[in-house]
């Protein structure tokens, strides 16, 4: 019986300001699509509602170690994808 790889490296939290909740969700469905590759939707963190913002906090990509290339391709094609529609995919920490 095959035991599962470890994860051990990530992408960096990042997240798209303005991406509505079923588009995260969306993404992350895709993203889980990718072999080796493990995403969680994390909470927004934010203490003032603001209508313009996401209702969520980001997105934290995980991969098993080792990863291989193709893997890594598709994850940014699928992150290009949606950046192209929705606006560019920034580090998490760099929001307010």
């Amino acid at each position: 019986m095959d035991t599962p790889t470890p994860l051990a490296s990530s992408h960096s939290p990042i997240c798209c300001p303005q991406l509505p909740l079923a588009v995260y969700q969306e993404v992350a469905a895709h993203l889980r699509q990718v072999l080796e590759v493990t995403v969680e939707i994390l909470p927004q963190q934010s203490r003032q509602f603001d209508y313009a913002q996401s209702q969520v906090g980001g997105l934290q990509i995980l991969y098993a170690s080792p990863v291989d290339s193709a893997s890594l391709r598709r994850v940014e094609q699928i992150l290009a994808y949606y950046g192209d529609r929705y606006g560019a995919w920034q580090p998490l920490e760099e929001q307010s």
